[in-house]
């Protein structure tokens, strides 16, 4: 059984007012009648092209923004018939790692209180400050920092840090699922190099499922086990990562390994 299955998935976003009369200018299909599932322990990566709804259904899965039309089930429940207080439950079981790891993390917060968060939040106070601040520096120690780190706030660490105090966050509650939004394209190639093995090791360490999102085919081909291709809000290729990066049937996902033959990252 998937751990997450999508049936015609679709989001339509307004276009908005026009400034001359009034009338609606039209509609985009971010993303357009997407099927497909993800398997408990593979990671399936996500590639295409700045613009081609990616992150959006990487969003509509986790319910983050609501869809036009179709469904998403997570562990066989219907988190689109979910309630507010069912969805509460369920997103402890559900993270994201963000694309940015400078606007991801609260300025005015201490890295101590940002991957705390999480769990005040969803155990409503019940642990002692003592047990949130060791389970703290045990997620730090996960993602290679140590416990110096607690007191210091995000500006005071490098992008590739603030990437790792973004994926402890993501951890906190030990979830069965994340969405690692292009979590290493905002970073420098070693950094983002060292991101993705980070990734790789916490899920042998973990068992965690991953929908890797990026622009990036050879990064996605090193972390994946199925790859799904995106162009313009369609799911047009979906496959094995062997089969996908070995002999792609769609001339778009041949355009996307021609333009990238080496790992990257």
């Amino acid at each position: 059984m998937a751990l997450v299955e999508i049936r015609n998935l679709t989001k339509i976003y307004s276009q908005g007012e026009s400034a001359w009369g009034g009338k609606s200018t039209g509609s985009v299909r971010a993303v357009d009648d997407v099927s497909l599932e993800i398997h408990a322990g593979e990671t399936l990566g996500l590639v295409g092209e700045s613009g081609s709804g990616k992150s959006t259904l990487g969003r509509l899965i986790l319910r983050l923004i609501e869809p036009t039309s179709g469904s998403v089930t997570f562990d066989g429940r219907d988190l689109l018939a979910s309630s507010g207080d069912e969805m509460r439950g369920l997103r402890s079981q559900m993270q994201v790692i963000f694309q940015d790891p400078f606007a991801s993390l609260d300025p005015r917060f201490r890295v101590e209180d940002i991957v705390a968060e999480p769990l005040i939040i969803h155990r409503n106070g019940r642990s002692k400050r003592s047990g949130i601040r060791a389970r703290v520096v045990d997620l730090l120690r996960a993602v290679g920092l140590d416990e110096s780190a607690l007191r210091r706030y995000p500006h005071e660490f490098s992008g590739g840090q603030r990437q790792r105090i973004g994926i402890a966050r993501a951890l906190a509650l030990r979830p069965k699922f994340i969405v690692a939004d292009e979590p290493v394209s905002a970073l420098d190639v070693s950094v983002g190099a060292q991101i993705v093995n980070l990734l790789a090791q916490l899920q042998v360490e973990i068992g965690l499922t991953y929908l890797f999102i990026s622009h990036s085919m050879p990064v996605v081909r090193y972390l994946s086990t199925r790859i799904a291709v995106m162009h313009r809000g369609k799911l047009v290729e979906l496959g094995d990562a062997e089969q996908i990066t070995t002999k792609p049937q769609h001339p778009y996902t041949r355009s996307l390994l021609a333009a990238t033959p080496e790992l990257t990252a």
